[in-house]
């Protein structure tokens, strides 16, 4: 399910000890992995992103007795438990919770992720590869708060559609991360979607603007074209049938075309026509540079977390 994608090679190794130490901490998360189907993870928050690759990752053949999940909510723990009855839940971080895993997800909000990782710290030493998916919380602050942690870190945005699979994850690997490493990270993430190699780290925070944001863009987008549908006469479950199956229609013809979405719109965009109509509208009212606006918004957002959340 996994597709990788990279867009530029990662900062050479530095040769440092921390490089060093994170190689040959990818090493051991390899042998940890074991054959394809089984692995060893542990995730530290239980909410839909840390479920939707838990679910993945069964799919794919993992043991639910393999898989750990560290969630202090007693209702979480329970509705986790209904799901997969097998899986291994802890309510805090334990020695227990960790032993022998080949990688650990840090699956938590940003604002809890300084807490969590703190009660983490004295019991990281034997972990191989940490794995952040919060938004926005960067791996220097991410290694402060393990304590000095010198194992490997990999750094990455999911959005929501990987709770049915259907998901795409911005990725970035710290320097000195094994080709084993970047590839336990690529599995697990994979188990929901698709992973696109990120050339450095900021780029994530741009990746958040697009696609970890969104899907809100696409859900605001679908239902301001029902509710115009509704506008012009139309009922409500048709005008949604309608434009939930044009998005998804689109979408596929753009994949399977492998043409640009703008030779894409000129192509049925006849001269003098109803869509030459309704796209003078849109460049009326100048959506494409609201959609901009968007995304810098988010990606500034994400920015900005970073800080707010890694002072101190």
């Amino acid at each position: 399910m996994s597709a990788g994608v990279d867009d530029g090679a990662c900062a050479a190794s530095s040769g440092g000890q921390a490089a060093t130490a994170a190689t040959a901490d990818s090493a051991a998360a390899s042998e940890r992995a074991g054959p394809r189907g089984a692995l060893a993870a542990t995730f530290i928050g239980g909410g839909n992103m840390a479920m939707a690759l838990v679910g993945g990752l069964l799919d794919d053949g993992a043991s639910a007795q393999d898989l750990r999940v560290v969630e202090p909510s007693a209702t979480q723990r329970a509705r986790l438990r209904e799901r997969w009855p097998r899986l291994m839940l802890h309510e805090r971080v334990a020695p227990a919770a960790l032993a022998g895993s080949a990688i650990v997800v840090m699956a938590v909000k940003p604002q809890q992720m300084r807490s969590a990782a703190e009660s983490l710290a004295p019991c990281i030493a034997a972990v191989p590869v940490v794995l952040t998916i919060a938004a926005g919380i960067r791996i220097a602050d991410l290694r402060r708060w393990l304590g000095g942690w010198r194992g490997a870190v990999v750094r990455a945005m999911p959005n929501t559609p990987a709770l049915i699979g259907r998901g795409i994850s911005g990725v970035f690997a710290d320097p000195g991360v094994a080709a084993s490493g970047r590839a336990l990270a690529e599995r697990v993430l994979g188990a929901a979607g698709m992973v696109v190699w990120c050339p450095d780290e900021p780029s994530l925070d741009a990746v958040t603007g697009v696609s970890g944001s969104g899907p809100a863009y696409v859900f605001y987008l679908l239902e301001a074209l029902e509710r115009a549908g509704v506008a012009q006469g139309l009922g409500a479950k048709t005008a949604r049938r309608l434009a939930y199956a044009t998005f998804a229609g689109a979408v596929a013809l753009a994949e399977a075309s492998g043409e640009e979405p703008a030779a894409l719109r000129a192509n049925v965009t006849s001269k003098g026509g109803t869509t030459e109509a309704g796209l003078a509208a849109l460049a009326a009212r100048d959506v494409a540079a609201a959609i901009d606006a968007a995304v810098a918004a988010a990606t500034a957002r994400a920015r900005a977390l970073g800080d707010e959340f890694g002072a101190g």
